[in-house]
């Protein structure tokens, strides 16, 4: 086999990486990505430099070095830190080479006479000013020679004036998202306040954030992506797929990874990372564990889980007490037919106690302000459904438009509006919405032949009440299939145009994607 090795024990253990079947699991240590520390501090805030870079890493022990796309060459990419309104600015740098390496689909709106390598980083779950939230048009290449037209700035200004949480940032740019965050351009960023500061949750070494994501490899152990669906398209190749599940589980960037953990709580945030995978997940030994947290923030009270889904981009902050689990391996499993994709990482209980665990999990943790149905100035009727595009491929669409449609949602600076996310299609997508944090309402299953008839709602059952696990502020929701699902936000903060979308990456790339403009209110 034809590998550039330098590591005896890789040479040893023969695996071949394009076979989940032959790669052994749990020989890896979680790595846990460094926090970075600013370039230099001003007195308008931090300041740091970030560049998108071209690197090999081992992504596992058997494996041989994979090239790999990260953030000051590391994937996943540093983890930044940062108070409740003290601003972070960041001037993000493309540092890659001029060719991909992934299969790129010229038949994509931006792909077609664009640069082939172009970037531009979104802070997913931020409120920040349009020219610094990551407009998929605003992209840029290497040293900004060439800009998309959206293109203002190159030091984004992010105020973190909001709810401590868990966001992260991850390549935005149009019509290459999934190929550029595949390749792993993605990484956590923590907003901390003193309210959560002054909860006692497990903290320091017993606070872990985890990005899960799944992968493919070749034989050689570069990323495997597909060139197109498995029936050639003509005249469209490379092609985008309608969907991709790869064969691996990653955590922080390593294959099937292991944790030694004390007999205590730890608190760990979560956020699914993959193209297109949701995971259901679950503790092998039937553990419940808490959820204390949502994309936008902590939860008015913990939730008691045994399991939790959780789609594309979607974060869940919990804590599982390993206290009664001495000496037990344990399993985060993922609920799936496949052996393989069935396993996330394991959770080994062998550490000694290193001091009394005095944390809590509070009964109360954070107040959360209902937003209220009878203040909404607006409720919007949006349908997801599918069309065949002109080679015969699914296209996805939002209210039946595409990207470059004219925007056709302006909600007012300051309103409140209620969205019905109408899910024409068989299966879930996980829709976001920039600038905002929204609740969930309730789902409420429909008629669906009856809408596309006439274009009118006909219910056909009650109101089902969101998830325990729903329970506070979301900027991504699992829009359910044959349901309306059906959310509430209110638009402050700032003016400007963002972009509502499907998070399955191949879909958003693809024209589930539509402007948002948000507009001064007409009183005003």
């Amino acid at each position: 086999m034809p590998w550039d090795l330098d590591d005896k024990d890789v040479c040893e253990y023969k695996v071949d990486p394009s076979n989940p079947d032959s790669i052994p699991k749990f020989v890896d240590e979680l790595p846990v990505p460094k926090v970075l520390q600013p370039t230099k501090v001003l007195k308008s805030g931090a300041y740091y430099e970030v560049k998108m870079q071209q690197t090999k890493q081992r992504l596992h022990k058997y494996f041989p070095k994979t090239t790999v796309w990260g953030y000051n060459g590391t994937y996943p990419g540093p983890t930044i830190e940062t108070l409740k309104d003290r601003p972070v600015m960041i001037k993000w740098m493309n540092c890659l080479p001029n060719k991909h390496f992934l299969p790129i689909d010229r038949t994509l709106h931006a792909a077609i006479d664009s640069p082939e390598v172009r970037t531009v980083v979104h802070l997913h779950g931020a409120r920040v000013s349009p020219d610094s939230d990551g407009h998929p048009e605003a992209w840029f290449t290497q040293g900004y020679r060439e800009r998309g037209p959206s293109f203002s700035r190159e030091v984004y200004k992010y105020p973190n004036n909001q709810q401590a949480a868990t966001l992260w940032y991850h390549d935005h740019a149009l019509g290459i998202t999934r190929l550029n965050v595949y390749s792993g351009l993605a990484g956590f960023y923590i907003i901390r306040d003193q309210l959560e500061l002054r909860l006692n949750l497990p903290s320091g070494k017993y606070e872990i954030p985890l990005l899960i994501q799944d992968r493919t490899f070749n034989e050689d152990g570069s990323l495997f992506y597909p060139d197109g669906p498995a029936q050639p398209i003509p005249g469209a190749s490379p092609s985008v797929v309608p969907i991709f599940f790869g064969n691996t589980i990653l955590v922080n960037g390593k294959v099937w990874p292991y944790l030694n953990v004390e007999p205590r709580k730890y608190r760990f945030r979560l956020l699914n990372g993959s193209n297109s995978r949701t995971y259901t997940l679950r503790l092998s030994n039937g553990q419940k564990f808490y959820q204390i947290g949502t994309d936008g923030g902590l939860m008015e009270t913990p939730v008691e889980l045994d399991t939790l889904t959780i789609m594309p981009a979607e974060r869940a902050d919990v804590i599982i007490n390993f206290s009664g689990s001495k000496h037990q391996n344990i399993i985060l499993t993922n609920e799936d037919t496949d052996e393989n994709t069935r396993n996330v990482m394991q959770f080994r209980v062998v550490l000694p106690l290193s001091d009394k665990d005095t944390s809590t999990i509070p009964e109360t943790l954070y107040p959360l302000r209902h937003l209220d149905q009878n203040m909404a100035v607006k409720v919007r009727n949006l349908s997801i459904d599918t069309v065949i595009d002109r080679y015969g491929r699914p296209l996805f669409l939002l209210n039946n438009k595409m990207w470059d449609d004219p925007v056709s949602e302006t909600p007012e600076f300051g309103s409140i509006e209620i969205w019905n996310l109408i899910n024409l299609t068989a299966f879930p997508h996980p829709i976001h919405v920039h600038l905002v944090q929204f609740q969930v309402l309730d789902r409420i299953p429909f008629d669906v032949q009856h809408y596309r008839d006439t274009g009118e709602i006909k219910f056909t059952g009650e109101p089902v009440q969101p998830r325990a696990s729903e329970n506070g502020w979301k900027d991504t929701i699992m829009a359910t299939p044959g349901e309306v699902t059906r959310i509430i936000m209110k638009f402050d903060g700032y003016t400007g145009d963002y972009v509502w979308h499907c998070h399955i990456l191949e879909h958003e790339d693809y024209d589930m994607m539509r402007p948002l403009r948000v507009i001064k209110s007409y009183n005003t």
